[in-house]
């Protein structure tokens, strides 16, 4: 699966108004075993002492990172998700926060680095529910693909 197959795939699901946090995590699997082939990706792994994190990646049946997804266009700097972020931070050696068009990617509880594949667009006119109704763009300005900046990671 390319990244552009994964932002037809989402956005499909997203512009229907009925898609939330959990109906995209097929695709995000699928998309990261494309990118790294010799990484497993569970999804909702057992839980770890930090918690219950929605994936975890493995490679020969070792943990070698973790991902919390939030639905899409979730601000992942919203202080309602603090609690937990600290916590997996704390927790998790490899992380990577997403709301699937963007990844925050920690190391030993520092920020590394942030991608951005897409973005959200609204229409202009009015009516549009709260974080839904618009489409999802392939970020053009995204000049290396997500795999050259997780190798290091994993």
């Amino acid at each position: 699966m390319t990244i552009q197959q994964y932002l037809t795939k989402i956005n499909t699901l997203y512009i229907t108004g009925n898609a939330r946090e959990h109906s995209y995590r097929g695709d995000l699997q699928n998309l990261i075993m494309a990118i790294l082939p010799d990484v497993l990706v569970t999804n909702e792994p057992a839980r770890v002492d930090c918690g219950a994190p929605d994936y975890v990646l493995t490679r020969k049946e070792v943990p070698i990172g973790y991902i919390e997804a939030k639905d899409i266009g979730v601000d992942l700097k919203d202080k309602k998700l603090k609690e937990q972020f600290d916590r997996y931070k704390s927790g998790l050696t490899n992380l990577i926060f997403t709301d699937y068009l963007d990844f925050h990617f920690y190391k030993d509880g520092e920020f590394i680095t942030k991608i951005a594949i897409a973005s959200l667009k609204f229409p202009s006119f009015g009516g549009v529910p709260a974080g839904r109704g618009g489409s999802i763009f392939f970020n053009t300005k995204t000049t290396r693909p997500i795999y050259k900046k997780t190798t290091y990671l994993f």
